[in-house]
């Protein structure tokens, strides 16, 4: 489809290890891009960077925790080096190590949210725009979630975060879109990855889906892939600081 031609563009994933970041890996390479999938554990993301190249694209793994600011250096400078140029970004790495009653969550836990979720995306998108700046221009896709605009019980610092990144997202895209760097947000909804893992155990859950989802299941990760290629691509040239949910309709 040439209308979403990727290639020859570089494309870095943070949290390209499995779930949504590793679908739209393929995505991206799929459509002609060297995808650099980046997580904490490298070893995770090279199985996924060599499967891509076994299909025939081209992807590099590289070794990126978000909450580590030495990371995001040294992988923008292996990035400058390897490939001269940077045009998306998508930031999806998130976690979520408390879920249970807001009062009782440690300290420890609201920290690591906020790292991971909040902190980690905004220095890796303010720290790549200069590269994407002086690419011509280019995209961050921030991966937020349905949960920061409807805080789920039970996941209110998750929500927290999630809320902060759509904020980020539309201030962001204020400052950087003039410079060619659209930055937009995917809110996906209840989809099957391993962070969603305490939520589809839950029986409660099968309530949930039938009572508030107008699509009657859960996603798919690979179910988020179109949604990032469009808001990537140059048929989205004028869409930005936008929210595009992807969520079955819970949020109607």
């Amino acid at each position: 489809m040439p209308r979403f031609d990727f290639t020859d563009q570089v494309v870095l994933i943070a949290g390209a290890s499995r779930g949504i970041g590793e679908a739209i890996a393929h995505g991206f390479a799929e459509h002609g891009a060297h995808v650099v999938c980046t997580s904490r554990k490298v070893q995770d993301c090279q199985k996924v960077a060599d499967d891509i190249v076994a299909k025939g694209g081209k992807a590099s793994a590289l070794t990126l925790h978000l909450g580590e600011l030495s990371d995001h250096k040294d992988v923008l400078a292996h990035i400058e080096k390897t490939h001269g140029r940077l045009d998306h970004v998508i930031n999806n790495g998130a976690t979520s190590p408390h879920f249970g009653p807001a009062h009782e969550a440690s300290p420890a836990a609201f920290d690591k949210t906020i790292e991971v979720n909040t902190r980690g995306p905004y220095f890796l998108a303010t720290s790549a725009f200069k590269m994407l700046k002086e690419n011509g221009g280019g995209s961050i896709v921030n991966v937020a979630s349905i949960d920061g605009l409807q805080p789920a019980e039970f996941r209110v610092i998750y929500g927290m975060s999630k809320a902060a990144l759509i904020a980020m997202t539309q201030g962001l895209a204020k400052e950087y879109s003039q410079h060619g760097v659209r930055v937009n947000a995917l809110l996906p909804g209840f989809t099957d990855t391993k962070l969603a893992s305490a939520l589809k155990d839950n029986p409660a859950m099968d309530l949930y889906v039938k009572m508030n989802l107008a699509i009657k299941r859960m996603a798919q990760p690979e179910e988020m892939v179109g949604a990032v290629l469009y808001i990537a691509s140059k048929e989205a040239s004028y869409y930005t600081g936008q929210c595009m949910i992807v969520d079955g309709g819970a949020v109607i």
